[in-house]
């Protein structure tokens, strides 16, 4: 008898045990390499998840959307146009990737091309005029979509990359900007306020720094750059001396979401979790990284060719957030 109810016992115990282990699933999130914003945004909502309850593991890693599409990772981070290329398989991606799903914004990006001031472009108007004479930064082969960006931006004036006298090859977004810095490049992609584009911006005091190329907004420009870049827009960023080339004029630039994802089989009440704890500490997510103060959760849900996760949907509805709205 003493012999059966230990037993009996240590069994409850390992249901019990098994039964926390359970409970405490571990939640994989992908972030791009240490230093770069899918980094840091994961670190954020990672520390933020687990102070939520929810065990949550970084893994740097590049090129994950798939992994997500296959169920091999939970979560991970990206902006609005990789993630409809990637789920149609278009763009820069050669197969489609179905089961991705948006579990919302985390919060905008603003970005364009640059140029040394002294060269005097304004307007993309401009940047035609001389563009047989200069160098861009091209190909971006670590990070492709970056190249998307800027056909974008040279398609409301009618340009492609054909029109510039030199195509100069780099491997990454980063890359770009120090060769824009370095006098290896006249027009690169720099994100507003970046810390790589201030570094550049310093190395080009005698140039009168950096300036932002200003793009054509019409009807027919914001088409020709939402055919190459789907979910981005133009904006008019007005003057402001405290944003990077922006101090002496305002220019129509990008913005784009950046969006978290997940996977169509991650579970209802996770990403529910997940997703009522990012939109409900919009003030911690800003301590742990800046860009987050940005954040808009009456913004979390806009139309998409990527469909939210259920999940994701359940609490923009109990929020009373408009889903594709």
């Amino acid at each position: 008898m003493k012999i059966f109810g230990k037993t009996v016992a240590l069994a409850a115990l390992a249901v019990a045990f098994g039964a926390v282990q359970a409970s405490a699933q571990v939640v994989t999130m992908a972030t791009g390499a240490q230093g770069s914003l899918a980094y840091n945004s994961g670190q954020a909502v990672a520390k933020l998840a687990n102070e939520n309850g929810i065990t949550a593991r970084t893994q740097p890693l590049v090129g994950y959307l798939p992994l997500i599409n296959n169920g091999e990772i939970d979560f991970g981070f990206t902006n609005g146009v990789d993630a409809t290329f990637a789920l149609k398989g278009t763009g820069n991606y050669d197969r489609a990737n179905p089961n991705l799903m948006y579990v919302g914004v985390m919060f905008p990006l603003t970005t364009g091309i640059m140029a040394p001031c002294d060269l005097g472009i304004k307007t993309v108007d401009d940047l035609k005029s001389k563009a047989g004479e200069l160098r861009i930064a091209a190909e971006y082969t670590s990070s492709s979509i970056i190249a998307y960006y800027i056909r974008g931006a040279l398609a409301t004036a009618g340009m492609t990359y054909d029109d510039f006298g030199t195509q100069v090859p780099v491997a990454s977004f980063v890359a770009g900007i120090n060769a824009l810095g370095d006098d290896l490049v006249d027009v690169a992609l720099v994100s507003l306020n970046s810390g790589a584009g201030k570094q550049a911006a310093v190395k080009l005091q005698g140039r009168g720094g950096l300036c932002y190329i200003s793009l054509n907004n019409s009807a027919e420009a914001l088409a020709a750059f939402q055919e190459i870049m789907p979910t981005a827009a133009i904006v008019e960023m007005p003057q402001n001396e405290n944003n990077l080339g922006l101090e002496s004029s305002g220019a129509n630039i990008i913005r784009i979401p950046w969006m978290m994802l997940t996977n169509k089989d991650v579970s209802e009440e996770l990403v529910y979790n997940i997703t009522k704890a990012i939109a409900e500490n919009k003030d911690t997510l800003k301590s742990y990284f800046g860009p987050f103060g940005l954040a808009n959760p009456e913004t979390m849900a806009p139309a998409s060719d990527v469909p939210y996760h259920p999940g994701a949907v359940k609490y923009y509805e109990e929020a009373g957030i408009k889903v594709g709205g």
